[in-house]
């Protein structure tokens, strides 16, 4: 945009910035990237072009040890909007905030964290896939658009483009050619690189969208020019989160990102394998991959697919990366334009982990590193509370709950419960703090595993042997080899934390 058309728009935001006679409470821009594992060039991945990203890590913090609750986008969604662990198995499926949240009457305790920033003053919107439903009304994946909202008292706007495809189920699996997964009957590829621009994939919509009302937002942010109707919105800082679907399966964005890659460097996976002494009821056959029905090879834990297949399909998933830095880029650059940057906490969130053919499986869904380890980059607003040198990173282990009491401390809230995580401040003000918790807990599978920095301890409710495994990242980075039976000390000392992440959720029985 323009120098001309946005001078009011800084202007205004300058007036309030100078001549307020309070301090400003922090703005927060929260991004959910779906399927996002750290598979970026901050996180090491040298070959994936983020620069966007690796800005943003380079400017804030870099969680390197960063794990979801649930391998699975509605429950780890639901995990990071209470704070807490799963307790029933409704709270580990994707209908954890539909069932547990949804068409309940407002009480005391809020709904999520949202609400809570709500109650406190925050404008709050959200665009695109924050909760579970896409654009966060309650319908079906081939039914008409619904009209109850999945977090009834969090937003005070949620908003969606549901573009060429019509639906917000239909955009999430949807194609260039306006066509989606569930029109075609699943008789489509789980890629695509169609030669269109940005916003010929739902997530360059949900950009312009943001875009748009954050221009909105700085107008009506005290401008004499702000309508009536409007002046209750323009004093309250906002909580604005954008949902986006990449690299979420359909692996589709715009040619022009797959051209940022030679397919034949694509890395495969260092370890394509079965893992040692594990039972396969602890991985899967990727069954979500393979209801794709048109793609090049079949995968199953009996064979690897061909490295041929394997290469196009991490390339797709690269891809879709470089898109959706792309569009963090243009959201940053607007940022900057409205001078909004140095009050707008920003966080990249990734809901979970994917195996890209490590150990035999194409998707999340799994209690390994791959599936349940993903991005997570905060840059706070102001300079003073980022990092004196770039590229501060974090290799203590943290959780997806502990973002609910980070937040609330960032915009200066108090908690209003206490929840199963720990304000992660104490690590951004001394990152070699020595007192951390430093492990976490994921469920999914009939099992709870204990991440912890040299360890992964794993038990699984189940008739299948073996139901404990033990993995030393130490010298077992990929979780090659389950040595929980040659090792039993450290399993016992390690059963010890685990027994603290044991909400109930299964029972030995």
């Amino acid at each position: 945009m323009s120098t001309i058309k946005t001078l009011p728009l800084i202007l205004s935001a300058l007036f309030l910035q100078f001549c307020s006679s309070e301090p400003q409470q922090p703005n927060v821009l929260f991004i959910a990237v779906d399927d996002l594992r750290p598979e970026l060039a901050c996180y090491g991945a040298d070959y994936i072009h983020s620069p966007n990203m690796d800005k943003l890590a380079d400017q804030g913090f870099l969680f390197t040890n960063h794990y979801v609750s649930v391998p699975t986008c509605g429950a780890s969604r639901f995990s990071l909007l209470t704070g807490n662990y799963p307790v029933s198995t409704v709270q580990v499926g994707n209908e954890a905030i539909h069932k547990d949240i949804s068409g309940k009457p407002e009480t005391e305790i809020p709904e999520s964290f949202v609400h809570h920033l709500r109650r406190n003053g925050y404008y709050t919107v959200g665009i695109g896939k924050v909760s579970h439903y896409v654009d966060g009304l309650l319908y079906g994946y081939t039914d008409s658009i619904g009209s109850e909202y999945e977090m009834p008292h969090s937003w005070d706007e949620m908003l969606f483009d549901n573009g060429k495809w019509g639906t917000g189920w239909n955009a999430f699996f949807g194609y260039a050619d306006g066509s989606n997964r569930q029109s075609m009957k699943r008789q489509v590829k789980p890629y695509e690189g169609a030669d269109v621009g940005d916003n010929g994939y739902p997530d360059g919509l949900s950009t312009q969208l943001a875009i748009k009302k954050l221009r909105e937002l700085v107008a009506n942010d005290g401008s004499p020019d702000a309508d009536q109707e409007n002046q209750a919105q323009v004093k309250k800082p906002f909580f604005l989160a954008v949902g986006y679907f990449k690299p979420h399966l359909p692996f589709n964005s715009p040619k022009k990102y797959w051209d940022l890659y030679d397919e034949s460097e694509i890395p495969l996976s260092p370890f394509p394998e079965l893992p040692e002494n594990v039972h396969k009821a602890s991985l899967h056959g990727s069954g979500e991959f393979n209801g794709y029905q048109l793609g090049d090879e079949k995968a199953s834990l009996n064979a690897p697919v061909s490295d041929e297949y394997a290469r196009k399909l991490r390339h797709a998933y690269a891809a879709c990366v470089s898109y959706i830095d792309a569009q963090i880029g243009i959201l940053m650059n607007e940022l900057e334009e409205l001078n909004l940057d140095d009050n707008t906490h920003v966080i990249i969130w990734g809901d979970h982990g994917w195996h890209l053919g490590d150990q035999m499986v194409w998707g999340k869904h799994t209690i390994f590193d791959y599936a349940t380890r993903s991005t997570l980059i905060i840059r706070p607003r102001t300079k003073d509370q980022r990092p004196k040198t770039n590229d501060q990173s974090i290799s203590y282990v943290v959780g997806t709950v502990d973002l609910y009491p980070t937040i609330m401390e960032l915009c200066g809230i108090e908690m209003p419960y206490a929840g199963d995580g720990e304000s992660m401040m104490p690590l951004m003000n001394n990152p070699e703090m020595d007192t951390w918790k430093n492990a976490t807990f994921s469920y999914f599978r009939k099992g709870i595993s204990l991440r912890t920095e040299r360890y992964r301890l794993t038990k699984y409710f189940r008739n299948q042997e073996p139901v404990i495994e033990l993995y030393d990242h130490n010298n077992d980075p990929y979780e090659s080899k389950n040595i929980a039976q040659d090792n039993p000390e450290i399993t016992d000392s390690l059963m010890r934390i685990w027994e603290k992440g044991n909400t109930g959720l299964y029972s030995s029985k």
